[in-house]
């Protein structure tokens, strides 16, 4: 009986470890469309915060769907709809804030934890079962100028994005959503966490144009344009973005 138990412990344990992997190997397959909640979040819990998330519908988001839908297609990925983005109620409470950028092992995995027992927690209906979900902080542009980075993790595939309540925001809203939503599937950051500057050359679209500046796209995973050796500008708008080749791969876009 004893042996008996033990075996079972150990079965189990495997099949923790290897479900999730398996999960996770089969969605980068690209077989099916991956369903994104978006869940909106006053995260300075005033009212000009409020009335900007009451005023945001579906079809707010409906850029990002067409965006992943052309990169696909310039990738010859197999599906129309990669990406198909489904807004979610407002979840009232704010998710657990990463630490400090260099803070110890220990407390990022902490964070880690906390922040995938909170969206185990909060994750009201969309309609279908969701495979990413994205908390959307929003924040009153009269209170900030600028806005810590944003974070998602691609264990539990959940992320913490920091946002501008700001229409005139919007679309670089976008370029960050689509940013974090990326790292939910393995994509790696192609700045540099010294100075926030493209890393060259995966963090160029033409890393090898004549002359090389400025160049005219960001690599989504850099988000920023280089403008000089030593300066870029963020991208406005998704259409000033691509998924770049490494990225793809990361994916599973490329092999």
């Amino acid at each position: 009986m004893l042996k008996t138990i033990r075996i079972s412990f150990w079965v189990i344990v495997v099949l923790a470890v290897l479900l999730p992997l398996w999960e996770e190997y089969q969605i980068l397959q690209w077989r099916k469309p991956l369903y994104v909640a978006l869940y909106p979040v006053n995260a300075d819990g005033d009212t000009e915060v409020e009335s900007y998330i009451n005023s945001l519908t579906q079809s707010d988001f409906v850029m990002l769907e067409e965006y992943f839908s052309a990169e696909a297609l310039r990738y010859q990925l197999n599906i129309r709809r990669p990406v198909m983005v489904r807004l979610g109620p407002v979840v009232k409470e704010i998710p657990p804030a990463p630490p400090a950028v260099n803070g110890h092992l220990l407390d990022i995995m902490r964070w880690s934890l906390k922040f995938r027992v909170f969206g185990w927690q909060h994750h009201p209906d969309v309609g279908v079962p969701a495979d990413i979900k994205l908390y959307l902080l929003f924040y009153n542009t009269g209170k900030h100028t600028h806005l810590l980075h944003s974070t998602a993790l691609n264990k539990g595939r959940i992320g913490r994005v920091n946002l501008f309540a700001d229409v005139h925001h919007h679309d670089v809203n976008m370029v960050v959503v689509a940013h974090e939503l990326l790292h939910t599937l393995k994509a790696t950051d192609k700045y540099s966490l010294a100075d926030n500057e493209p890393i060259f050359p995966q963090g160029y679209v033409e890393p090898y144009a004549q002359p090389i500046y400025p160049q005219s796209m960001a690599e989504i995973m850099a988000g920023k344009i280089p403008q000089t050796e030593h300066s870029s500008r963020m991208a406005r708008h998704l259409n000033e973005t691509v998924i770049g080749r490494k990225t793809a791969r990361e994916i599973g876009w490329l092999k």
